[in-house]
């Protein structure tokens, strides 16, 4: 493993750290990893960096064990990379680095669980028409330990994404005053009413939130949820589609958006922000009705 030029102190975690993925270049094509760009061509096109510089990032990943190589075709040899577990491990490091940047550079600097039409999250989440979920995404889900964030039996996918609801953990002090964060549990509650209408149409709903398998699992009995509750705790989907987070309670947590997703894994529509939630649902059922 390359070591540490910032601090000649052995010890200190955050240099040695540095040492290894110090270089934007390297976190970027983490990123890109996450999104599943896996290929050389496809990192080198969204990096638009020298192909000198990139295979010798990845080289340095490579041996920082952060990435792996692996053949996905014989003659000739082809390789994809993958992250290991020790670079998925960085996913929540680049997912604060971005509430970091969306708040602190792109943003004023409040606290917020949403965000205007016209700024650089909403931006980002509308590229995203056209792109993919990475294939094989598969989060903790209430009922059915993992599956996959996208039905491919479906019509369509509805993906929302929530923030946190109280029950049956109680909110951090503080969390009414965050614009965008309440609703959480109207809005499954909602979505719960309208199950007939999203079953008969073949459109599966999957809601997503930051919180735990188990919070979410009592959730949905206490408010007899029927649609799929995703838990993304370690930030694997958040960091694939560079979902806007803000931190609350000593934890990120989503802001409030909708993806109609299809069966190719194809996000064909996004709804954000979301500013009325029985609207947004509405937009939902008729939007991936028609895919």
């Amino acid at each position: 493993m390359r070591r540490s030029s910032y601090s000649p102190e052995p010890d200190c975690a955050i240099a040695q750290s540095l040492g290894v993925v110090g270089d934007g270049w390297e976190l970027l094509i983490v990123r890109d990893l996450a999104r599943g760009l896996d290929r050389f061509e496809l990192l080198a096109e969204s990096l638009r960096i020298s192909r000198k510089v990139l295979t010798e990032r990845l080289n340095s990943l490579l041996d920082s064990g952060i990435v792996e190589r692996v053949a996905y075709q014989e003659r000739p040899m082809r390789h994809a990379y993958k992250l290991t577990p020790r670079g998925r491990a960085l996913l929540p490091v680049l997912v604060a680095l971005q509430d970091w940047g969306d708040r602190w550079l792109l943003g004023d600097g409040e606290l917020t669980g949403t965000n205007t039409a016209e700024e650089a999250p909403a931006h980002r989440i509308h590229e995203l028409v056209g792109t993919r979920i990475p294939d094989g995404l598969a989060l903790p889900a209430t009922g059915f330990g993992l599956r996959d964030v996208v039905d491919v039996a479906a019509r369509a996918t509805v993906v929302f994404a929530y923030p946190a609801t109280g029950r049956p953990t109680k909110l951090p002090d503080g969390w009414r005053d965050i614009a965008g964060t309440s609703g959480c549990t109207l809005e499954n509650k909602l979505f719960a009413e309208r199950a007939t209408d999203f079953t008969a149409a073949a459109i599966a709903v999957h809601g997503v939130s930051t919180q735990r398998p188990d919070e979410q699992q009592t959730f949905a009995e206490l408010e007899s949820i029927p649609h799929v509750l995703l838990s993304d705790t370690d930030l694997t989907l958040t960091a694939a589609l560079r979902l806007p987070t803000f931190r609350a309670g000593g934890y990120e947590r989503l802001k409030r958006l909708l993806l109609i997703v299809a069966p190719t894994h194809e996000i064909k529509a996004v709804h954000y922000p979301v500013t009325d939630i029985p609207e947004a649902i509405s937009w939902a059922y008729e939007t991936a009705r028609q895919l």
